[in-house]
């Protein structure tokens, strides 16, 4: 079976870390060209396949720390071209003979990197930043720097404060930079990857959806066989849909998929999906309207965490019921003569490429990673085998392949929704009366937001039903009612996010017909928080 790596060509990012290695990655597929985020740890005989190229990134360490992270010395014996940034260009020298050493004054913000050219030099060590001339502003963060370059390095950069903000090996593709590329902050940095990646490392520009759609159904082909049978649960958001038509246009009718209607989605949201899945798109879809079931095992619970426990375990029982019926089903078939359609063998999910950098941090996975709310428990409890066909992929990847399976407008640029659903935006007991309050709400919000043209310019809006009431007045009259929250960010990839500035216009707008239209509510407050210190979701 031929994997990922033997199809595109691949530069390897080896996380040290940072706040920022997952921006190096998406730089890099920004030029389509193929990267992949490893922990600095790994092994060198433990990477199954040979990259064009490695970068190291920075980290908030110091080299000559006793915890501080370090790369398997063979890295730099494998004969393939390197990028050291920051941290990694420290790294890099002081695995090669240099010295760092902390600076007199941290370095953070923006620098005029000089360039220099290396003269009289049989190699092309200048590759880096040829044609960006002679300047250029760049992004930093650093409390160390090197004091005393590798033997064999040039530098080929300096800013005021750091003599040596710019490395490369006289005779291996070795290049150091104490700058980040990957933030926007440094203009012209994506053009530093480019001429890294493309001009150094030699690879090909052919990570585009277009070729990896076509490479994922002949794989998916391949794992389920002629007659193996997947099923899997779409929520309506842009992942669970994508992967489902990815898996309709790869095997047809057997793939099956289930929604749950527990309750919590959206306002119209399960009539919505079956109308899209099933009349568009053609995918074979099994709407479950569990609602009732879901709110009374949710009734008097408070604890998020609870709520997401009990969703996860009440949708497995679900689902596990209903694909009993669709294997009893094709039972069924076969007996009265129909040709064998196969087992289900396959769970699919629509896990994404930052769901996996979450797990692969140097120390190990991350104790707060919120896995799936459905996966685990239905992977051991149904014995399924999982398929992830998005694993790969960052979100616009994936909107991009939905646009390409001519997926609506629409859905593709919908906005991301948790699997526990409005559970977790109700900061309080769940009964049927607050969801409603809330769906009304959040319908309003959408509603006007899409009215003004923001929707596209936001990556995530929502409403969030709080456990609070406040005093007001209406018609003349005193209330005592409850209090909704609006948060809007705008995010790349939700690693990081800032809250999204309204005209106040519209904003006012969006308060005025909550509090007219939505009864139980008579005040309207706007999240300004951003990522971090808090998160996107409220629990």
């Amino acid at each position: 079976m031929a994997e990922i790596h033997d199809q595109f060509d691949t530069i390897l990012i080896l996380d040290f870390g940072s706040q920022y290695s997952h921006l190096i990655t998406r730089r890099c597929r920004e030029h389509n060209v193929y990267a992949e985020l490893m922990p600095c740890t790994t092994k060198i005989e433990d990477i199954k396949f040979k990259p064009k190229g490695i970068i190291l990134s920075g980290s908030p360490y110091s080299v000559y720390d006793k915890d501080s992270p370090h790369v398997d010395p063979s890295v730099f014996e494998l004969g393939i071209p390197i990028l050291g940034i920051c941290y990694g260009l420290q790294e890099m020298a002081w695995n090669l003979g240099g010295k760092v050493s902390p600076c007199d004054h941290r370095e953070y913000g923006f620098a005029q990197v000089q360039i220099k050219k290396v003269e009289n030099s049989s190699t092309s060590v200048d590759a880096l930043f040829e044609g960006l001339g002679d300047e250029m502003q760049v992004w930093m963060s650093h409390g160390d720097q090197l004091s005393e370059i590798p033997p064999n390095f040039h530098v080929i950069g300096n800013t005021h404060s750091a003599p040596y903000a710019a490395i490369v090996h006289n005779s291996k593709p070795f290049y150091g930079i104490q700058f980040h590329p990957e933030v926007t902050h440094s203009p012209r940095g994506k053009e530093v990857i480019g001429r890294f990646i493309l001009n150094i490392c030699g690879c090909r520009k052919n990570w585009t959806m277009e070729e990896f759609i076509g490479k994922e159904i002949a794989r998916i082909r391949e794992i389920c066989g002629p007659k193996g049978r997947v099923i899997g649960a779409v929520s309506g958001g842009v992942d669970s849909t994508v992967a489902a038509k990815l898996m309709h246009e790869a095997i047809g009718d057997r793939f099956h998929a289930i929604m749950v209607d527990n309750g919590v989605l959206r306002k119209n949201e399960a009539q919505q999906v079956n109308d899209m899945l099933n009349k568009d798109l053609g995918v074979n879809l099994t709407v479950i309207d569990a609602s009732s079931l879901f709110l009374s095992r949710l009734e008097g619970v408070e604890d998020p965490e609870q709520k997401r426990k009990i969703i996860g375990n009440t949708f497995i029982n679900v689902f596990e019921e209903e694909a009993a019926k669709i294997e009893a089903a094709a039972d069924e078939e076969e007996k009265q003569g129909a040709a064998a359609k196969g087992r289900v063998e396959w769970l699919l999910q629509g896990t994404l490429y930052p769901d996996v950098i979450e797990s692969i941090s140097f120390k190990g996975p991350s104790a707060t990673i919120k896995t799936h709310h459905n996966v685990g428990g239905l992977l051991k409890d149904m014995k399924l085998k999982l398929i992830e066909p998005l694993r790969e992929l960052f979100k616009d990847e994936v909107r991009a392949l939905g646009r390409l399976l001519s997926i609506p407008a629409p859905l593709v640029g919908r906005h991301p929704f948790p699997g526990p659903g409005l559970a977790i935006r109700i900061l309080g007991p769940v009964t049927r009366d607050q969801v409603k309050i809330l769906q009304h709400a959040d319908s309003i919000y959408i509603e006007e937001i899409r009215n003004a043209g923001l929707y596209d310019q936001i990556a995530q809006a929502f409403a969030v039903l709080l456990p609070v009431k406040a005093v007001g007045v209406m018609g003349d009259q005193r209330t005592y009612e409850q209090v909704i929250a609006l948060r809007a960010v705008q995010s790349e990839d939700f690693m990081t996010a800032d809250w999204y500035v309204f005209p106040a216009e519209v904003l006012r707008r969006i308060s005025s017909r909550i509090t007219n239209e939505v009864p139980g509510i008579n005040r309207v407050t706007y999240d300004i928080s951003s990522k971090p210190p808090a998160t996107v979701e409220w629990l």
